[in-house]
C-alpha cells in the first residue's frame, strides 16, 4: 500500500515525500487504517519494519484534522479528528531507554516538519530545564522514559490530564526493566478516554493483562507469527573458549570489514575493554552503556550514526539492542548470547533493516551453552554453525586488556560529563591512583564520619583516654546498680524485694559465666538420661 492511497493531510503527504517514504510496510499498512479510526492497537513486528512510522503517521493525520474539523463538515475529516485539541493536549509516547526517546523524538521533528507539529523528549542524565522549557512551549508530542516523567509530573510540570493518545513503544522491554509499577502509575493518572497503542518486536502476557486491565481492549496485530527474526538477516555462531572469543571477534571484523558494525556484550564492565581492544588492534570503536554521562552516550551516537562516520564499531550493552534504527549497520557480533531469548531477536535485528541485507555472528562458549538452548528453543530452529580456518584467524594482535585506560584510548569523550544537572562523569574517576593502605581512614571524609578513628597525639595520652573511658564505664554501671538496689528497697511487696534480690546477687541469671570452653550448660537432668539409657538397653538387648 502507497501512502498516498490514505488520502492524507496535504502537510504530512509533503513531509513523508521529503524523507522519500512512498510505500507502507506491512506494519504501517494494517495499523494506520486502525489507528486513524480512533482504535487502541497492539502491534507485534519484526525489528527494522517501521513500527514507529505506524503509530506516528496516523497520530500527526489526525491531530491535523482535528484542528480542521471545525470548519470542515467533510465526513472523512470528522472520523479521523479526535474529539478535541487545543493547546496543552499532547500525545504521550513513553520508551524504555534514552537513546530510544531521542530517536523517536527526532522522527517526530522529520516527518512533523512540514506540519509544524512539534515533541520534546524527557528522559533522566540531563537538565530539568531545557525539557521544562520543551513542556511550556505546548508541544504536540512528548517522548519520555517513564522515571523522569513521574518526576515532572510531581514537580507539576506536566499534565497527564492533557494527554490524548498514549503509545507503549516497546512496552515488553519497560516491564523487564522493572517500568511496570510506573507504567501503572501514569495509567492511573491519565484519562480513560485516551486512545492507546502497544508497539513491540515481542508481547508478553502481562504486557496485555496490564493493557487490559486499565479499561483498552485493543485489535491485535500480528505479521510475524511465521518467524521471530527478520528474514533478511543471516546469523551464525561460532563454538569457540571463552579466552579465544576477542581473537574470533577480530578476526571476523577483519574478514568481513563491515561498513558499520555492533559488538554485543551481557556486561557494562566489558563494554570498555572490547572497545580499547579494538581500538589498540587498529579498529575505530566506541563504547555505549550506563557507565557513561548522558552526555558521552549522545557524542558516541553521534559519532557512530554520523555520514562521515571514521567510528564504524560500536560496542554496546542491550541498552542499544531496542528500537535503535541506525541505517547501514551492516553486522552484528553477540560477545556473549543474551541470557533471554527475545533480547537476542532485538540483536540481531540492529542490522538487515529497511530491506536491507545483514549478517549476525555470536560466540559461543561453555558458558553460552544454556543461553543457546533458549534460543533455539524460542527461534523453532537451530543457528546455524559457522566455522573459520587457522588461516583466517590473526596470528598477531595485542592482548585484551585487564583494566581500561579511559581517557588515554577514547579522548573524544574527554570532558562531555556533567553540567545543569547532569548525572557526573563516573568515568573519570577511574584515572586516580589506586589507593595504599591507610589511605581511608587517613582522608578528611573518613575523619569527619568516624572521629573515634583518628590517631592524633602521642601513645601515652592515647593510654589516658583509654583508661577514663573505662573509668566513666564503671562509674555507669555503679549507678545503674545503686539505681537498682533503691528501687528494690522502696518496694514494700516482700515478694518484689526478693525478685529485686535475686537481680542483684544472681548474675548468672542474666548471663550464663563464660570459660574457656565458651558459656557453660545445665547438665540433663536424672530422668532424661535415666530414659535414654533404658532406650538404649532396649534396642541392644
Amino acid at each position: 500500500m502507497k501512502f498516498s492511497e490514505l488520502n492524507l493531510h496535504p502537510l504530512l503527504t509533503n513531509g513523508l515525500e521529503s524523507l522519500g517514504f512512498q510505500e507502507a510496510t506491512p506494519i504501517q499498512a494494517e495499523a494506520i487504517p486502525l489507528i486513524l479510526k480512533g482504535q487502541d492497537v497492539s502491534g507485534l513486528a519484526q525489528t527494522g519494519t517501521g513500527k514507529t512510522g505506524a503509530f506516528l503517521i496516523p497520530l500527526m493525520e489526525r491531530i491535523l484534522r482535528t484542528k480542521e474539523a471545525a470548519e470542515s463538515a467533510d465526513p472523512e475529516i470528522q472520523s479521523r479528528a479526535f474529539d478535541s485539541w487545543r493547546a496543552g493536549y499532547f500525545v504521550l509516547i513513553l520508551v524504555p531507554t534514552r537513546e530510544l526517546a531521542e530517536q523517536v523524538y527526532e522522527n517526530v521533528e522529520k516527518i512533523g516538519a512540514h506540519a509544524h507539529l512539534k515533541g520534546v523528549s524527557i528522559y533522566g542524565g540531563t537538565g530539568y530545564e531545557k525539557q521544562k522549557e520543551g513542556l511550556r512551549n505546548k508541544v504536540d508530542f512528548v517522548v519520555a522514559t517513564p522515571g523522569r516523567l513521574i518526576d515532572l509530573y510531581k514537580d507539576n510540570v506536566v499534565d497527564l490530564k492533557q494527554v490524548k493518545a498514549l503509545v507503549f513503544d516497546e512496552a515488553d522491554r519497560m516491564f523487564d526493566m522493572g517500568f511496570k509499577e510506573d507504567m501503572k502509575y501514569l495509567l492511573q493518572r491519565i484519562p480513560n478516554q485516551r486512545q492507546l497503542m502497544v508497539f513491540s518486536a515481542t508481547m508478553n502476557l502481562d504486557v496485555m493483562t496490564t493493557v487490559y486491565q486499565f479499561g483498552s481492549n485493543p485489535t491485535e496485530i500480528n505479521i510475524s507469527k511465521d518467524s521471530a527474526r527478520a528474514e533478511n538477516v543471516k546469523d551464525e555462531l561460532f563454538h569457540v573458549g571463552q579466552e579465544e572469543k576477542p581473537l574470533f571477534l577480530l578476526s571476523l571484523l577483519n574478514i568481513h570489514k563491515p561498513k558499520q558494525a555492533i559488538v554485543f556484550t551481557n556486561f557494562k564492565n566489558n563494554v570498555e575493554r572490547i572497545a580499547q581492544f579494538l581500538i589498540e588492534n587498529g579498529i575505530p570503536a566506541v563504547p555505549i552503556s550506563s557507565l557513561l554521562s548522558q552526555s558521552q552516550r549522545n557524542k558516541v551516537m553521534e559519532l557512530f550514526k554520523a555520514s562521515d562516520n571514521q567510528y564504524n564499531v560500536m560496542v554496546a550493552t542491550d541498552v542499544a539492542a531496542r528500537g535503535l534504527d541506525i541505517k547501514g549497520v551492516d553486522m552484528v557480533v553477540n560477545f556473549e548470547l543474551p541470557q533471554d531469548s527475545e533480547s537476542y531477536v532485538h540483536r540481531i535485528g540492529r542490522t538487515g533493516r529497511a530491506g536491507q541485507e545483514g549478517q549476525a555472528f555470536s560466540l559461543v562458549s561453555d558458558r553460552d551453552v544454556d543461553s543457546l538452548q533458549r534460543i533455539e528453543d524460542y527461534l523453532q530452529q537451530k543457528v546455524a554453525v559457522g566455522f573459520l580456518d587457522d588461516s583466517q584467524l590473526l596470528k598477531e594482535f595485542k592482548p585484551f586488556p585487564e583494566y581500561v585506560k579511559f581517557h588515554q584510548t577514547f579522548g573524544f569523550l574527554k570532558g562531555e560529563g556533567g553540567g545543569d544537572g547532569a548525572r557526573p562523569e563516573r568515568s573519570q574517576r577511574r584515572d586516580r591512583p589506586p589507593r595504599r593502605p591507610g589511605d581511608r581512614k587517613n582522608s578528611s571524609s573518613f575523619k569527619r564520619k568516624h572521629p573515634r578513628s583518628e590517631t592524633s597525639g602521642s601513645a601515652d595520652e592515647n593510654k589516658n583516654k583509654e583508661q577514663r573511658r573505662g573509668e566513666s564505664g564503671r562509674k555507669r554501671h555503679f549507678n545503674k546498680d545503686q539505681q537498682r538496689s533503691a528501687q528494690g528497697s522502696s518496694n514494700n511487696s516482700p515478694k518484689a524485694a526478693h525478685s529485686s534480690h535475686a537481680k542483684r546477687t544472681h548474675p548468672s541469671k542474666r548471663h550464663a559465666p563464660m570459660n574457656k570452653k565458651g558459656p557453660q550448660q545445665a547438665p540433663p537432668s536424672k530422668g532424661i538420661t535415666k530414659k535414654v539409657s533404658q532406650f538404649f538397653k532396649k534396642l541392644f538387648s
